[in-house]
């Protein structure tokens, strides 16, 4: 989002707000001590000292979760109880102690719900689509009885809850998690009944305050029925709360390998290197210890192509001669290669190797490299070509859908794109997986959406939320790059000692990737974020929120600032949003804004002022804002949600959608003599 186009939507809220009275009849309202802390209005410019700052507790385990002849895997998606909190008491649930019984003897009215899903459009009622506090799930499972004979470690995991989560197990609190869209998990033996039916209750709290990752405000405004309850925010999507992700039991041997580190290298005469390291749990009445690990590495065809025995289960580096490496699509015949590590924890016993524990997990080898010109994938330059994109999709909301996970990587590919940023958040793990193996590079974002304000608080949150998405995607050849936020409000001096302070924190946990961000301050001399990065990232938004309706003011504006961020950082520079809302069947000629025609207009003068800028060598990234349609909080700027999308909410193209796949194609064609598809151009004429 521009600066201007914050300017209005601020504007607009503004109007709306003291149109409602809230000036004397709203208030900002939290129902405990730590949401009132956090709801209270500060002023725009403090000083803060972050010298007590307490960095994250680092992250262990979390292993994505996957069979083995040691594991086994149980899914708990499906249909859920549901129950919608009164949103003038919230935390009445808890109070009363819904999580001891089943929530139909609560006398409050159940519903079904599916997991994983957002909650808010499954239904037609209007106060759960816009509801703001608190819900409850709730189902019943059995665990096997052998579970508790084979004495394993049991453990419940769930992909992403949004925003805050609190679990019980048969009444017993399991696990509590703040910031949504990221994994947690609990090891839940000592509370479940072995070979009986048992109670899993989680409490799903969607509020956002002043020190969440993103921020928000909760108000209470006068209304015909009293008062209701709204949750104010400043990032342009809709603020889609439940449980998103899959919810899964999954099993461990009592001595098991917890947490998995991989580096990779493609060094001279095709050699790879795979340096590992692993963290091993024990379980506490366990006195077996691990001796060696037995470290394997398969090729597509399941070929092992390397092998190691380590007595040190800990640390180990594997090399792999003839390495295939991992490359993007479009700039290699083989894009996307993935191999299989197979790591076995084996213990010795009577003198027999004893399988304790065994793992798998996709490793793609390659190399990345950076500096003040470039980004550099296995020794060469790489050249982005993609979107902003959001996880939203009808009725689902930001809840896992496969099928439209594979549409997705399909329509990545069909129009050429290599890259695409996860704006404004963590994407699901399995989104992860297939950016791995199609090629597609990831400019990997947290969940810092307008940060504004500067606590203390917020920035050990800011960092918590940044060490979890680096923990969790650390091992994954397509992550590229981490942003560690969108459009923050880094015109005010206090953002400079904040961002430094980030900055040093996420380089230190970085795992071999450069830093970066997207900002959209007016001049680049005014952003007291981006000195702290290795790639500048900028949003501009030139004859839509600037110029409107011209596209004769597009490549020259857009020129001169790409070269004044340059100038004036000394590092590679990526635009990472342009664009302009399209209505879907809109034409007219000549373009006339919101028309399809305009926005193909407005795209093709952008790749004008591109391929000035590539000849320049530091332009290294062109991301059109934004993939598909998406839904966002009502307002009468917003027809259905932002229209930006090349693509329709339900993954048809526009007009602009075959412009765009005739520019990324021939532009790999050009850079990395990529084949051209056939259907690229539709046959005109003979010519001859």
């Amino acid at each position: 989002m521009s600066t201007l186009e914050w300017f209005w939507i601020a504007l607009v809220s503004t109007c709306l707000l003291v149109a409602n009275g809230l000036a004397d009849n709203a208030e900002i309202v939290a129902d405990d001590k730590e949401l009132k802390q956090d709801a209270q209005q500060l002023p725009a410019e403090v000083s803060y000292n972050y010298s007590k700052v307490k960095t994250p507790r680092p992250t262990v385990g979390l292993l994505y979760p996957r069979e083995s002849e040691t594991r086994e895997v149980r899914s708990l998606d499906g249909i859920w109880n549901f129950v919608r909190s009164n949103a003038s008491d919230p935390q009445r649930g808890v109070r009363e102690e819904w999580y001891k019984r089943t929530l139909r003897s609560t006398g409050h009215e159940v519903i079904l719900m599916p997991v994983p899903a957002s909650y808010n459009d499954v239904t037609v009622d209007r106060q759960l689509r816009d509801h703001v506090g608190t819900v409850w799930y709730e189902r019943h499972f059995f665990v096997p009885s052998h579970w508790c004979r084979d004495r394993v470690r049991t453990w419940l995991r769930f992909g992403s809850v949004h925003y805050q989560a609190d679990v019980w197990i048969n009444g017993q609190l399991a696990v509590h998690h703040s910031i949504g869209h990221l994994p947690f998990e609990a090891e839940i033996g000592r509370f479940i009944n072995f070979g009986h039916e048992n109670r899993i209750t989680v409490m799903v709290d969607n509020r956002l305050t002043n020190r969440t990752i993103p921020q928000g405000q909760v108000l209470k405004q006068p209304s015909d029925d009293g008062v209701a309850y709204v949750q104010s925010y400043t990032f342009d999507f809709f603020n889609y709360a439940g449980i998103h992700r899959s919810v899964q039991l999954y099993t461990t041997p009592e001595t098991y390998i917890s947490d998995i580190e991989l580096r990779t290298q493609l060094g001279s005469k095709q050699m790879g290197r795979i340096d590992y390291h692993l963290r091993i749990g024990n379980g506490s009445v366990s006195d077996v210890r691990a001796n060696f690990i037995l470290v394997q590495l398969r090729d597509r065809d399941n070929a092992v192509v390397a092998h190691q025995v380590n007595h040190n289960v800990h640390n180990g580096t594997l090399l792999v001669p003839n390495a295939k490496p991992w490359w993007p699509y479009l700039m290699h015949p083989l894009p996307g290669y993935m191999y299989t590590l197979e790591l076995q924890l084996m213990a010795e016993a009577a003198g027999n190797a004893v399988l304790l524990d065994a793992y798998r997990l996709p490793v793609g080898i390659r190399s990345l490299s950076w500096n003040n010109e470039s980004l550099l994938l296995n020794g060469k330059p790489v050249y982005l070509r993609g979107f902003g994109k959001h996880e939203d999709s009808d009725i689902r909301g930001k809840g896992l859908d496969n099928a439209v996970l594979l549409r997705d990587f399909n329509l990545l590919k069909w129009i050429g794109a290599n890259a695409y940023r996860t704006s404004h958040y963590p994407y699901s793990e399995e989104s992860m997986h297939f950016a791995d193996e199609h090629g597609i590079m990831i400019i990997d974002e947290c969940p810092s959406v307008n940060t504004d304000l500067f606590e203390p608080q917020l920035l050990e949150n800011h960092m918590s939320a940044l060490e979890q998405l680096i923990h969790r995607d650390r091992n994954h050849a397509s992550v590229i790059a981490w942003s560690i936020a969108n459009e923050p409000r880094t015109k005010k001096k206090a953002a400079e000692a904040y961002f430094g302070a980030l900055a040093n924190y996420t380089r230190s946990i970085a795992q071999g990737r450069p830093l970066t961000a997207a900002s959209n301050v007016d001049t680049p001399t005014a952003c007291m974020m981006s000195q702290f990065l290795d790639i500048t990232g900028f949003n501009r938004y030139n004859a839509w929120y600037h110029s409107p309706g011209r596209t004769d003011m597009i490549v020259q504006p857009m020129y001169n600032e790409a070269k004044k961020w340059h100038e004036h950082y000394k590092k590679p520079v990526i635009l990472f949003e342009y664009g302009g809302d399209t209505m879907e069947g809109y034409h007219s000629l000549p373009a006339y804004i919101w028309s399809e025609d305009y926005q193909t207009e407005l795209f093709s003068k952008h790749f004008q002022a591109f391929d000035k800028l590539r000849k320049l060598k530091w332009f290294i990234g062109e991301f059109v804002w934004n993939f598909a349609d998406f839904k966002t909080e009502q307002t009468y700027t917003r027809v259905g949600g932002n229209k930006k999308g090349v693509f329709t909410r339900n993954r048809q193209p526009k007009d602009a959608a075959h412009l765009l796949r005739q520019r990324y194609h021939a532009i790999a064609f050009k850079l990395n003599n990529a084949s051209l598809p056939s259907d690229l151009f539709e046959y005109i004429i003979d010519w001859n």
